[in-house]
This record gives structure tokens, C-alpha cells and sequence, in this order.
């Protein structure tokens, strides 16, 4: 095997790929690249949960493949001065030349390298991979840690008739929902977990090119550019979030999503892991009056808001809060509430078509600040 490659393309596919490179396997193989140059040069790095394999033009001499060490190799090729690449093999020695540098590292036989799962076609549906990148980013905070609920750490992607995608992220104090049409596919739903939506994000790029998602009877392939991801899905009974969301909702104000954020990232000074307390929110008039109490000391802020909120008050996780409102694709936004122990609703400003929801359920107050 023998191949010529520019460093900044190999620096940037090994650092793609051994983001699902596992860190410590009773395979020792997984806890490397694979590298296999054919008609072009391919990358794969793999945990048995998710692989990503990137394929990149090079100067093929000699055709093979290899593993090698992801964390050496990675390091190596990032500290080679910005030139031409070679990387040739024999046997399991690896032989890195560029300029006057040489290194000589021990590979592992790529027999050992256990394959890409495959995915039997099931259904494929494209989207312009900016959406799907926003659509991730904009979620993934509400997806659950907790492992004894695997269903709920990945989220739930379901197509409609209508051809219109949603994403679904609920932790049981929180939910998040993004929707955006999309091409082609037939109606179908799948949960995958958030460690492989993470690295999803990653190989989707901010430009009008598409993404293409298939799905399989165990695994969902996303095909982004030169990465191709595959991620095992998630099984289980997701949460039936249509019956979850409340629609009656007689308190409503419209609020400036960045003032909302401001005064209560203000209130939030005050809050740490060891002196939590809620953030006490009373709706008066046109005024979003918000306080914080503990050891440390209080804070009171307001913000400007239009509708009317009948006097309630209500408790909210700050943090909770301040991720949902950081998350929403909206300048002006509407949050929709009932009483004091119900869920608060943020949707977009009226007129405008829900590509988004999210919920947060509030907390129980004692009396006083």
C-alpha cells in the first residue's frame, strides 16, 4: 500500500473519523482508523454503535489498507509541515515521509477491522444538510442522561404524509421539537441515539447541499458530502409527545426572545449546583417580573412582554429555561401557559407556521423568594 495525500485533507478526515473511534475496546483494531486505498482513499472509524467512513481523492501508487493507531496518526500528520503526504506499507510498518520528516509506526492487520454495518434500504429522504444540522442543534439539549429510559438519551425522527420531518428530544422535564419539509421518503419513524446525532451535526455542513438519510431496518445512514455516517437506531416505545404537549392554553404573552435571555441570565448569577433555587416568574400586565433567592443573595429583573398573564406565578429551572430560549429559531416568540403546576409552551409569534415547540414543566415554589 502505498499512497500520496495533501496533510490538511488527511488532517481533516482523520479528525472526522475518530470522532467513532472507540477509546478503549476489547478489540484492539477499533481503537484505530482503518485506511484503504482503492480507487480512492477511504477512511472508517468505528465504536459497534457508530461508524463514519470519508472517502478522499489521493495519488494511489500502490493499492492496500491498514489500521493504525488513531491518536498517533492523528498527531503525526497534524505537526508535518504543510506539504505533500506520503504514506506507504509493508507488512504492518507504516512509513510517514513529508519534507525531511520520516516516521515508522507499527499498524494492525485490517482483517481484525470488524466491517460497517449494512443497512437494508428501507426508505431515503433528503433535506439540505444546514436544516438537519439546525434541526439537531436546536434539540439535542432535551435529550435524556438517563440509561434505565435508553429510549429517551437518543431522539425520535418521524415523517409524515405531508412530507414533513419532525425531531423529537424529551428528558421528562423538558421537551424539544423541530419540524422542516423535506424531499421524497414515505411516512416512517425511528429513534437514534444523541451521541450519533451529535457526530451527524458535525459532517453536515452550513451550505445549501443535501443530506441524504436512509433508513434501515436496524440502522439510519446519513450520506453527507464525502462522509457517510451509519448509527444503529434506538428501540423502544418513544414518548407520545402529540398527547403530551397541552393546546389549552388561556395565558399568553409574546416576548423579545434575546430580553427574556438577558434578564433571566441575570437572575441565573446567583444560582449555582450548591445554592439552587427557582426562578420565580410573575406575569403583571406588559411585565415579566423575575426573581432569584439564596444564600448568596436575591436578584429582581424584569422584561417587557405584550399579553395578558392574569397574575400568574410560576417557577421555572433556570438553566432549563435559558437552553430552551437560546435553542428557539425566532426573534419573537409566544409562551403559552395555565396554571401554575402546568407546562409553559414556546411557539412561534402568531402567523407564523410551528417549525418549532418546546415545553418546559415548571418547578414547585415555597412561599416567599
Amino acid at each position: 500500500m502505498h499512497f500520496t495525500c495533501e496533510r490538511s485533507i488527511l488532517q481533516t478526515n482523520i479528525s472526522i473519523t475518530a470522532r467513532t473511534v472507540a477509546t478503549k475496546s476489547s478489540i484492539p483494531a477499533l481503537e484505530g482508523i482503518l485506511l484503504e486505498a482503492g480507487e480512492q482513499l477511504q477512511f472508517t472509524g468505528y465504536n459497534m454503535k457508530t461508524g463514519i467512513r470519508t472517502t478522499v481523492p489521493a495519488d494511489i501508487k500502490e493499492t492496500g489498507s491498514i489500521v493504525v493507531s488513531s491518536r498517533l496518526f492523528g498527531e503525526i500528520i497534524r505537526r508535518l509541515s504543510d506539504e505533500v503526504v506520503s504514506v506507504s506499507v509493508k507488512g504492518e510498518t507504516v512509513t510517514i515521509r513529508c519534507g525531511a520528516s520520516e516516521f515508522k509506526i507499527q499498524g494492525m492487520d485490517p482483517e481484525e477491522y470488524p466491517e460497517l454495518p449494512s443497512v437494508e434500504y428501507q426508505n431515503t429522504i433528503t433535506m439540505e444538510q444546514s436544516a438537519l444540522m439546525e434541526m439537531i442543534n436546536q434539540t439535542l439539549f432535551a435529550v435524556g442522561h438517563d440509561e434505565s429510559r435508553m429510549i429517551q438519551t437518543g431522539e425520535l425522527f418521524e415523517l409524515d404524509e405531508e412530507g414533513t420531518l419532525t425531531v423529537v428530544a424529551v428528558d421528562g422535564y423538558r421537551l424539544a421539537l423541530r419540524r422542516e419539509k423535506v424531499q421524497g421518503g414515505k411516512p416512517c419513524s425511528f429513534v437514534l441515539p444523541a451521541a450519533s446525532l451529535n457526530e451527524v451535526s458535525k459532517i453536515c455542513s452550513a451550505s445549501g447541499e443535501s443530506v441524504e438519510i436512509v433508513q434501515g431496518e436496524r440502522h439510519v445512514m446519513f450520506k453527507a458530502g464525502n462522509a457517510t455516517l451509519i448509527s444503529r437506531r434506538l428501540e423502544g416505545n418513544f414518548l407520545n409527545y402529540h398527547n403530551s404537549i397541552p393546546r389549552e392554553n388561556p395565558i399568553v404573552i409574546t416576548a423579545d426572545r434575546k430580553q427574556l435571555i438577558a434578564a433571566i441570565d441575570r437572575c441565573s448569577l446567583i444560582i449555582t449546583e450548591q445554592q439552587k433555587s427557582p426562578l420565580r416568574c410573575t406575569l403583571d400586565g406588559n411585565v415579566l417580573k423575575l426573581q432569584t433567592a439564596t444564600a448568596i443573595g436575591t436578584v429582581y429583573d424584569e422584561c417587557n412582554v405584550m399579553g395578558c398573564g392574569q397574575k400568574l406565578e410560576i417557577g421555572f429551572n433556570d438553566r432549563y429555561m435559558l437552553e430552551a430560549l437560546k435553542a428557539v429559531p425566532a426573534e419573537a416568540l409566544r409562551l403559552c401557559m395555565n396554571t401554575p403546576v402546568s407546562p409553559c409552551v414556546i411557539v412561534p409569534e402568531e402567523g407564523e407556521e410551528e417549525r418549532f415547540l418546546y415545553m418546559v414543566l415548571p418547578v414547585r415554589m415555597r412561599a416567599g423568594v
